[in-house]
């Protein structure tokens, strides 16, 4: 995979990662306060750092998911690993890449182990 594309998505990751963050700052009074009460720091480090137990109550579950998986691929992209299926090993196909940035698994694996959880 390119490096131009990779750095196009490492981009798109942080951006997205800091977009839920300041999303949750404008929607939730108590995170506001928490992250406002934490040292000065990039938006972008704030969900990296130890999340307390009030900050976990104070992120829904799926955004905190998301967030997860956003700083999963973000380590990926610095392992040289990103777009690689963490099944598999195989590409994940750019156009997969495009529409979820943070995806971990070819379409093929994604769609068996979504066939096993039912």
């Amino acid at each position: 995979m390119e490096q131009a594309f990779i750095d196009r998505m490492e981009q798109c990751l942080s951006d997205l990662k800091a977009e839920i963050i300041s999303n949750l700052m404008v929607n939730n009074e108590d995170f506001k306060e928490i992250v406002e009460g934490m040292d000065p720091k990039d938006l972008a480090d704030i969900a990296s750092d130890d999340i307390d137990r009030k900050m976990i109550e104070a992120i829904g579950s799926q955004e905190m998911k998301r967030l997860k998986l956003i700083e999963s691929a973000l380590t990926r992209v610095q392992q040289g690993k990103y777009g690689l299926c963490i099944k598999c090993g195989k590409r994940i196909p750019r156009d997969r890449l495009e529409a979820i940035p943070y995806a971990l698994m070819c379409i093929e694996c994604k769609t068996a182990e979504e066939r096993r959880n039912r």
